[in-house]
């Protein structure tokens, strides 16, 4: 084997990893042949229908993972407390649709991220996903009260945003139509009052910042 096919089996290395999961998930029970099944059929699948490059340019910001991650488990505890509560209403019967959510991106990464992590949030799955036209079609359990069509769309937005924010670049942000990073603008805000600070002790001083003044002839 070539370095390079080595190095391209060692990139699948964590789907087949994650497929591993998801087989023992599926069969309920973590035993060694479970697992050993499980690789073997990862690997055959890699190996037949290998999985295309995903180009990545973006910026991994650690608070943004953090609170994509943090506000995930939330929404994950909160609309299963909500599901569980519509079903032991069996007098109320819900009343579901299916919306159409254009996002903002126009990242395949960004989309397939955001349709992966609204499904995984109980009372919403995605039906459908349009890569040329950055589309999802959104299964959403009840919108019997009022307002709850803008608010499943809304919700959407706010995941992509803080996909986005997690693994965007300040450009990619700036063209989806998203404010810039709160923490980044702090730190700029926190830099501007530190060079205030400086300017105004060097006046006391009697002293001129570099690159301050009148320019040199």
């Amino acid at each position: 084997m070539s370095g390079r096919g080595r190095w391209d089996w060692l990139q699948r290395v964590p789907m087949a990893v994650w497929m591993t999961a998801v087989w023992v998930l599926l069969w309920g029970h973590l035993t060694v042949a479970n697992v050993l099944t499980g690789v073997l059929v990862s690997v055959l699948l890699l190996w037949v229908f290998p999985m295309p490059r995903v180009g990545f340019e973006g910026r991994v910001s650690l608070i943004g993972v953090l609170l994509l991650t943090g506000r995930l488990l939330v929404d994950v505890v909160r609309a299963s407390v909500s599901v569980a509560i519509r079903a032991l209403r069996w007098r109320q019967t819900p009343h579901g649709a299916v919306i159409r959510v254009p996002l903002r991106s126009e990242s395949d990464l960004f989309l397939t991220l955001t349709a992966e992590l609204t499904t995984l949030v109980p009372g919403s799955f995605v039906v459908e996903a349009h890569r040329f036209t950055g589309t999802l079609y959104l299964h959403v359990l009840d919108v019997t009260r009022p307002g709850a069509l803008e608010r499943a769309r809304h919700d959407v937005f706010e995941q992509e945003r803080r996909v986005m924010y997690a693994f965007a670049t300040d450009a990619d942000i700036e063209a989806a139509g998203f404010e810039p990073r709160p923490w980044r603008l702090r730190s700029r805000g926190s830099g501007r009052g530190t060079r205030s600070t400086r300017e105004r002790h060097s006046f006391e001083r009697g002293k001129v910042l570099p690159g301050d003044g009148e320019d040199e002839s």
